[in-house]
Order: structure tokens, then C-alpha cells, then sequence
């Protein structure tokens, strides 16, 4: 399956070919959805993200721990808060992995939070994470998924609960059927897999082949595709190949928040908008910063943006030079005056299109609890100290 720049010139939809993702009440037309990113899709981002859509697409809040949520902790309330721009479609990811902490979050984010969508991490590679039986663990023991899965969904009530999972631990244990079959028979109103294993991180290309077999799989509920989506016509191509019923955008979005607009445009038939120009790029980049610091107050918006500032710049002749200063920033001022003198009118470099981000291109051995392996059908949970301490 190629998905080469080469590939540019492939057809915008055609009238009907591409239908309205349901999740419960929600309608996404066109069906995209930002993925949960961690440090990333916090309220400022997730607002610059629905500007250039229009409010057309599904924005994720980065994800939460339960534990941390029920018991207040402040950063944690932080993150999980919502702009004034989300009234009427608050949407936010959950993690653990005790049913009764989860359920207990569950119900403060429905009945005080006034959350319009709960999605829950199952999916997550990170070592501390699958070493305490969390994130992408879970699915090893379908029995523990599926007791999860039951009591948010029960919670929850009317509002709809979606899961979103790796293929498994890696090429030798994958568990996407599984967790699909069981979010499907629980209750949850879509599934969403991100094609790639545990194993690989991010590393080589996503199957979407999984994806088709996931879509063959579940057949009441919609099915959204995760992976490898960097430019708007990787997510054509990902509907057209695999059947499935919405994709889920995460890494080609950062420092490009204008590719939801795009996405909106060739899912709707229409050609897509040019990428901005430096000058585009610079003014976004500014107003991004201004949006942190307006949220986490000037020193910890500009520790946010400092991120951001490469993903922004990547590609561009003779911004290399600022990367280092940029990386420090610790105002809005300075960071004005460190982007003063670029020129305006430098086109967007088609190099920085699919270029990484974020993340490098190792893979893992990954890391699981002794014995788990040994004890796949219980369905007990092992407190998460990432849960505990709302790391």
C-alpha cells in the first residue's frame, strides 16, 4: 500500500463517497477526529485546531488518569478542563485501570463536567505504563478490558464511550480483534485502532491492512483508522483502502494545526487550501503561544510552546539557527523578537510534510508484569503508580 507524496494527485471525494461519523448523539462531518496526544491537545491547541476546521472535526483532550481526577489533584483539573469554544462538544480521554476508580470518574465527568464524550486509552506503549499492567497491557486480559469497558459504559449512560487500542503487545500477541469484539458486545459506540504494535512505538509503517480486518470484525459500530495520516489525502486514501468509517489524526498535525481545514476541504470534495507561508506559519505559531499563556499563565505556556517552535519551523531554509533560543523562551516578547526577522514569503517546503515528529523511529521490547502473561483470562486490575500520582 503506497501512501508516497507521490500520490498528491488521487481524487478529491466524490459526492456521497464519504459519510458522517455517528458516535451517539454526535455527528463529525467529515469524520475526522484529533487524537489524545499527551502534552499536546490541551485546550489551546485543540481551540487553533478547530479554527481552521470550523468546528467540523472531533478534538480529543490529551488523556487523564481517573485516579487523579477523582481525587482532585490540580494539574490534572487543568488539563481535563475545556475553552469556551467546546459548550457543546466536550470530548475527553481517560486512563486506568480500576473499573470502580474509572466508573467513579466517569460519573463526576457526566453529571458536573458535562462531557458530550468519554474516549479510553488502551493503547498506550509507554514502558511505566504496560510494565504496571496499564495503557496497551489491558487488552492481554480480554476479561479485564471487557469489566473496564462495562462499568464506564455503564456510567456514563447517555453519553457515548469510546476505546481506542493498539494491534497488541506485537507481531506475536495481537489482541485488535479482541478489544474490538469487546467494545462492540460492552456497550462503547465506535472502536478506533491505532495500526501499529506495542512494540513498534512509532516506528516503521501503521497496517492499515488491520484496519480492513478490524472493519470486517465489527460491524455495529464504526471503526476509525489511527496512523501514518500526515498529509489530507492519507486520510482519502486510508477510507478508500480500508473501509473504515473515520480516521484519527495525531503526529501530522503538530505544527500544523491547518491540516484540519485541509482534511475538511478534500473529505468534502474540494480541492484543499494551500499550506501557509512563513509569515502564515509565524503568525500561528505566535497566536498558539498566545493561547498557552492566556491558559497556563506565561511561564507555563511558554514552557508548552517550546515544543511546538521546530514542528512549526521544520523544513524551512535558515530557521535552524533559532531552534536553540526558541527552545528557552520564556516569554511572549521574546519569543516576537526571535521571530521578527524571518521573511514572510518563503513557501510552505514540501519536505516538512512527512517529516517525523515528536517521535523517533525506535522500537521496544515492551514491558509487562511478572506472570502476566501466565494469567491472560483474570480479570483483577494492578493499581497503576502513573494513576496514583497522576503522572
Amino acid at each position: 500500500m503506497t501512501r508516497s507524496p507521490q500520490n498528491r494527485d488521487v481524487p478529491v471525494a466524490s459526492p456521497g463517497e464519504v459519510r458522517a461519523l455517528q458516535i451517539g448523539p454526535i455527528v463529525v462531518d467529515p469524520p475526522i477526529v484529533l487524537a489524545p496526544m499527551a502534552g499536546i491537545t490541551n485546550a489551546p491547541f485543540r481551540t487553533l485546531c478547530r479554527r481552521f476546521s470550523a468546528d467540523r472535526c472531533l478534538y480529543v483532550s490529551e488523556m487523564i488518569t481517573a485516579r487523579a481526577f477523582v481525587e482532585g489533584h490540580a494539574r490534572t483539573l487543568k488539563l481535563a478542563s475545556f475553552g469556551k469554544d467546546e459548550a457543546t462538544k466536550k470530548s475527553i480521554q481517560l486512563y486506568g485501570t480500576n473499573p470502580d476508580t474509572l466508573a467513579q470518574a466517569t460519573k463526576i465527568l457526566v453529571e458536573e463536567w458535562g462531557v458530550h464524550h468519554i474516549d479510553m486509552n488502551f493503547g498506550c506503549p509507554v514502558r511505566k505504563v504496560t510494565a504496571s499492567g496499564g495503557g496497551a497491557a489491558i487488552p492481554v486480559r480480554p476479561r479485564l478490558l471487557q469489566r473496564i469497558v462495562a462499568s464506564v459504559v455503564k456510567s456514563a449512560g447517555a453519553v457515548p464511550v469510546t476505546i481506542k487500542f493498539r494491534k497488541g503487545i506485537d507481531e506475536s500477541l495481537l489482541t485488535y480483534l479482541d478489544a474490538g469484539h469487546i467494545g462492540e458486545s460492552e456497550g462503547a459506540r465506535a472502536v478506533a485502532l491505532h495500526a501499529r504494535t506495542a512494540a513498534q512505538l512509532y516506528s516503521g509503517e501503521a497496517d492499515w491492512n488491520a484496519i480492513a480486518t478490524l472493519k470486517q470484525h465489527v460491524r455495529t459500530i464504526p471503526v476509525l483508522g489511527n496512523g501514518d495520516v500526515f498529509e489530507c489525502w492519507d486520510a482519502l486514501r486510508m477510507l478508500r483502502a480500508t473501509g473504515c468509517d473515520g480516521v484519527v489524526v495525531g503526529r501530522g498535525c503538530l505544527g500544523r494545526p491547518w491540516l484540519f481545514g485541509e482534511l475538511c476541504a478534500v473529505l468534502s470534495g474540494e480541492s484543499p487550501p494551500p499550506p501557509p507561508d512563513l509569515g502564515g506559519v509565524v503568525d500561528t505559531m505566535k497566536e498558539h503561544a498566545r493561547l498557552l499563556v492566556e491558559f497556563f499563565g506565561e511561564r507555563g505556556g511558554m514552557l508548552q510552546i517550546r515544543k511546538f517552535t521546530g514542528w512549526y519551523l521544520k523544513g524551512f531554509p535558515s530557521t535552524k539557527r533559532l531552534l536553540p533560543p526558541l527552545h528557552k523562551v520564556n516569554t511572549l516578547a521574546e519569543l516576537h523578537t526571535l521571530l521578527a526577522d524571518l521573511p514572510r514569503d518563503v513557501a510552505y517546503p514540501e519536505v516538512a510534510l512527512r517529516a517525523r515528529r515528536c517521535k523517533d523511529g525506535s522500537t521496544q521490547v515492551v514491558s509487562l508484569p511478572p506472570g502476566f502473561l501466565d494469567a491472560r483470562d483474570e480479570d483483577v486490575c494492578i493499581e497503576d503508580p502513573a494513576e496514583i500520582d497522576g503522572g
